[in-house]
């Protein structure tokens, strides 16, 4: 089944910078500014709803990689918004740029992939792996 998504198609998604999400929560002897990996799953969300509404039902997307450069720091108290567009389809994979700011300035930029899926056959491939 070939699934086109609208060239172009552009998602958003927005984060405040709180103690939950910052680079010392995730590892310890860092510094209390967004984290790079709260950066990559913003990033992922934002893709996510550039093109869900057009992905027919019973399908979703992953992520398959991400090129990411998180150029700037984001003390808490701020808020990072992202925005996804989709700069390319080759049948099933998804490709998007992606760049975030805060209230500031420009914090990252990315390039990300994400595969089409129909979710009961993913999850159920996934799953084989816990009934071994």
């Amino acid at each position: 089944m070939t699934i086109a998504i609208k060239p172009d198609s552009r998602g958003t998604a927005a984060l405040s910078c709180t103690k939950d999400n910052t680079a010392d929560r995730y590892a310890e002897g860092t510094v209390a500014v967004f984290a790079t990996p709260a950066l990559v799953g913003l990033m992922e969300d934002a893709a996510v709803r550039a093109v869900a509404d057009q992905l027919p039902e019973g399908f979703t997307t992953v992520g398959g990689g991400m090129d990411l450069k998180h150029l700037a720091a984001t003390p808490i108290g701020l808020t990072v918004r992202a925005e996804a567009v989709l700069t390319g389809q080759d049948r099933k994979k998804l490709t998007f740029s992606i760049r975030a700011w805060d209230d500031e300035e420009l914090v990252g930029e990315a390039t990300h992939d994400r595969f089409i899926v129909e979710k009961e056959k993913f999850l159920e491939r996934a799953y084989r792996k816990v009934k071994k």
